[in-house]
């Protein structure tokens, strides 16, 4: 979908069934966040942000206020307003940036096709990450957020760039931070599968072993804990389907299908499952 060099998309697809208004997203939250174990935001959970961020807590803004922000936040990001998730995130500066960067991450992968323009919107959601590491290194998400934007920012760039900037073992070494605070954050262990996929298709698996430990078992054993956690998400079997094309080529390309097919068949929670279930079927088209 075509869209303004610095202008935002609308999400092109009906958003009716994505209402979480009220207590729906609560009752919805452990389904809509399978994958980034992302916390409910209520204000026991806001006065615990407060506390751990310190200076850099929002000002003026009371535990319950900030709950209700950042709820509110996540409805427009679930429901695929991702310019307004975006605004209300970065306003409440390192404890909004998780929902920030996840909606500016979302929208620019799908919805932004101005590759100057996507790499723009990742350096900036790696800006935004990076405060939120600074200011919330107990969060998982704060570091899985920073390797998501830095890994994007890798993908839109030369893989020989990218390795020469040391974003590879930067991604990693923020991977590894996650899991370490959440050793079940499926969208960390897929992302870690496809680092270990990608630079063993880009590179080969004997420079990538040797130089960034990189491995094919790692890859597939990671993404096995991912499918395992989260089933039922698109993206999930979309970067599975990845996976096995760098790793096998030509060899695995009746299984990627299936794996596209796969996440293009599952029922979306919300906007960015919409976008990844799409993606998907727009594979094997």
């Amino acid at each position: 979908m075509a869209t303004k060099k610095s202008g935002w998309a609308k999400f092109p697809h009906d958003a009716k069934p994505f209402d979480y208004s009220g207590d729906k997203l609560k009752k919805a939250w452990g389904v809509l966040h399978a994958g980034d174990g992302e916390p409910f935001p209520d204000d026991k959970r806001a006065a615990a942000l407060i506390k751990a961020a310190g200076k850099s807590a929002p000002k003026g803004v009371d535990a319950a206020g900030l709950a209700e922000q950042l709820q509110e936040a996540w409805r427009c990001f679930h429901r695929g307003d991702f310019h307004e998730a975006f605004d209300a995130g970065s306003a409440l500066g390192p404890v909004g940036a998780s929902v920030a960067v996840k909606a500016i991450g979302i929208h620019a992968t799908y919805l932004v096709e101005d590759e100057a323009e996507q790499l723009k919107r990742y350096e900036q959601a790696g800006k935004l990450a990076e405060a939120a590491v600074a200011a919330l290194p107990g969060e998982a998400n704060s570091h899985y957020r920073h390797a998501f934007a830095l890994g994007r920012y890798s993908q839109g760039i030369s893989i020989t760039k990218a390795l020469k900037m040391g974003l590879a073992s930067k991604v990693r070494a923020s991977l590894e931070a996650t899991l370490e605070r959440n050793p079940k954050h499926a969208e960390a262990l897929t992302a870690l599968a496809l680092y270990h996929a990608e630079i063993i298709g880009k590179i080969g698996s004997l420079i990538g072993g040797m130089t960034y430990g990189a491995k094919a078992s790692e890859a597939e054993k990671h993404i096995a804990s991912a499918l395992k956690l989260t089933p039922d998400s698109p993206i999930a079997h979309v970067e599975h389907a990845n996976l096995l094309l760098l790793l096998h080529g030509d060899k695995k390309e009746s299984a990627a299908a299936k794996a596209y097919e796969k996440a293009g068949k599952l029922k979306p929670h919300d906007a960015m499952e919409t976008l990844d279930a799409e993606f998907a079927r727009a594979q094997i088209e």
